[in-house]
């Protein structure tokens, strides 16, 4: 079972024009993928318990700041169950620098009872448990599966979102919209890595303000759909 989990699905290869596009689709993968060999989850974690941790903090704050903060948080509370218990005081203060550390920390202690009460202290590797945490989303789901669990999950950020509707993979705004037109345009053992090349070419190359587009392994073939400033 994959993240999607057992949504139905519209198949693109069922004519002719969907077909080419996701030969295109997976054409233009490929050479990002050839550009970011070395793509891959930057949060630094030994379990999926960290992880889905290192994940929740990572909202509005970069996996740099993130990687910093881990390892003291993880050597004070190393399982659910000890963070199950935690004083919101002591962990705020350890998360203080990855910002809105108090929302953060009520998220924390709130998933790690969860995780002890219905799952004995494990973390779950279903989309629809994982999502029933508190401070758990979709994307951070999707995270937590394809990183810790090797289940096919496309994660959704500002990045994929926005490369993806550049290159016309895409239409929507919304990130769950875009998880949906994704997962329909390629193969489910390509959804993972596909969020990681996304990110690591929204972060350097496809960015936001300014695009590099002189410098873009893809622009022979990048309808550069929405694209205003460009390098």
């Amino acid at each position: 079972m994959n993240s999607v989990d057992n949504q139905r699905k519209p198949d693109p290869s069922c004519d002719a024009a969907g077909h080419v596009r996701r030969e295109l689709a997976l054409s233009t993968l490929a050479r990002l993928e050839r550009a970011y060999p070395e793509a891959t989850c930057a949060l630094c974690h030994d379990s999926p318990w960290q992880l889905l941790v290192a994940t929740i903090l990572s909202a509005q704050c970069t996996d740099v700041r993130v990687n910093l903060v881990t390892p003291a948080l993880f050597a004070r509370f190393p399982d659910p169950r000890g963070l199950a218990a935690a004083s919101p005081a002591e962990l705020e203060a350890l998360i203080r620098s990855t910002g809105f550390f108090r929302n953060k920390a009520a998220h924390l202690i709130g998933c790690a009872q969860a995780l002890v009460a219905r799952h004995g202290g494990a973390v779950p590797a279903s989309l629809a448990e994982l999502v029933a945490l508190p401070g758990v989303g979709r994307k951070t789901a999707n995270v937590v599966l394809g990183n810790a669990f090797g289940v096919p999950g496309m994660v959704v950020d500002t990045h994929v979102g926005r490369v993806a509707r550049r290159l016309g993979w895409a239409r929507a705004a919304q990130p769950e919209a875009v998880e949906r037109e994704l997962c329909a345009l390629l193969p489910e053992e390509k959804w993972t890595q596909t969020s990681h090349v996304l990110i690591w070419h929204g972060r350097a190359c496809c960015r936001a303000q300014t695009a590099h587009c002189s410098h873009c392994p893809v622009r022979e073939v990048c309808p550069r759909l929405g694209v205003g400033r460009a390098r």
